[in-house]
């Protein structure tokens, strides 16, 4: 057994490494990522959990920012852009569809062209949530 002095010092140190902590994690915290790492859709047909990074490192798909943030309209940033920026969820029409069919679009119509992951005729690949 140990002396109650002998407990005290090791409660205090344990305090004394536990706000060390503490203060190091809120002084230096990790940088958040430049792009996102995943995107949780919320849609009718169920959310869409689309994880971004695969599709844009090296290791994975290897896509550039354009192949998917596409086609500008004269006088558009050419920065990409949230989809829901240009895409409406709820109104569309031919030159810029609602959010729901440019996804179909983009995302099945891609996958359709590379034979890779889920396209339009599998909802439940996409739709998992």
């Amino acid at each position: 057994m140990f002396s109650k002095k002998e407990s005290m010092l090791a409660y205090g140190l344990a305090v004394c490494l536990l706000v060390t902590g503490v203060v190091s994690y809120a002084a230096f915290p990790l940088k958040a990522p430049e792009e996102p790492l995943r995107i949780m859709f919320n849609v009718e047909a169920g959310k869409v959990l689309f994880d971004h990074k695969i599709h844009t490192v090296e290791e994975g798909y290897g896509l550039s920012c354009e192949d998917c943030h596409h086609e500008l309209l004269d006088g558009e940033s050419d920065e990409a852009q949230a989809c829901g920026e240009c895409h409406d969820p709820e109104e569309g029409d031919e030159e810029v569809p609602k959010r729901a069919d440019a996804f179909h679009q983009q995302c099945a119509g891609c996958h359709e062209d590379y034979e890779a992951g889920p396209v339009e005729e599998e909802c439940t690949l996409c739709h998992i949530l």
